[in-house]
């Protein structure tokens, strides 16, 4: 294994096996790619937040907070022609690595910022349909991504109809916080899901817009299928069981369209 010298606390690279993956601290792993197919979702997590598909099929701006090594990016930038997307990601240091990782140099429908998120986030209303949320630093989840005034931000960055994914480390003590603070922001429309290996929740949260049903949930992940290779249909048997728990009270109708 191949490790790039850092200081603590600082993002390096460890190169294995044909696989790249960015770190912290060697205890947990960022982003990973694969040398071979550099646009291929490897970590689960990354496959389970794009559920926010069944929700937005045909987003027109995504943003998302926290570059890491573009997992997300590239998929989004290859797999959805007719979508923007900007990376708002405050480490220069991260930035930097973006051709290790084999991220597209920016063009007119991908754009990396080196901002503070949460400033820019507050500062744009309105700016895009789908925000992703994935930003950690050494410490974890840092406190000023996690708070209310964050969380009702996020939602004003959206617009009408908009859907919020966020990743949340399944081992964090904050995670129902987080969740209960999302659905102050949201209301009743939010949904959370396991990764595939359990080690992250994702939430998905719907902006002045009701929940799909199940069964358009399994519809649009069979119709989705065959231009995404993230296992839509597992994703929408997920939500499907988490609308069946009644997280979503009787008033809200679910769409049929």
């Amino acid at each position: 294994m191949k490790r790039s010298r850092q200081p603590s606390g600082k993002p390096f690279i460890c190169q294995d096996r044909g696989e790249v993956s960015l770190h912290f601290g060697m205890a947990t792993v960022q982003s990973r790619m694969r040398v071979s197919a550099p646009n291929k979702l490897v970590l689960d997590y990354t496959r389970s937040m794009m559920a926010f598909l069944l929700l937005k099929p045909e987003p027109q701006h995504i943003v998302m907070l926290g570059l890491g090594g573009g997992s997300l990016a590239k998929y989004c930038h290859g797999h959805l022609p007719d979508a923007r997307f900007t990376a708002l990601e405050i480490s220069p240091e991260v930035i930097a690595m973006r051709e290790l990782f084999a991220i597209p140099a920016d063009d007119a429908r991908l754009q990396v910022l080196c901002v503070d998120g949460a400033a820019w986030l507050r500062d744009n209303p309105s700016c895009c349909d789908v925000l992703l949320l994935d930003g950690f630093d050494a410490g974890g989840l840092p406190p000023q991504l996690c708070s209310q005034g964050f969380y009702d931000d996020c939602a004003a960055a959206l617009a009408p109809g908009g859907v919020l994914a966020s990743n949340i480390w399944a081992r964090d003590s904050l995670r129902d916080t987080i969740v209960e603070r999302l659905r102050r922001s949201f209301g009743d429309a939010v949904l959370t899901i396991l990764a595939e290996d359990g080690e992250n929740t994702i939430a998905l949260a719907c902006k002045e817009a009701n929940l799909p049903s199940a069964s358009l949930l399994r519809e649009r992940a069979r119709r989705l299928s065959a231009q995404q290779p993230v296992d839509l249909e597992s994703s929408a048997s997920k939500l499907a069981l988490a609308l069946a728990d009644g997280a979503i009270p009787d008033r809200l109708q679910m769409l049929e369209s």
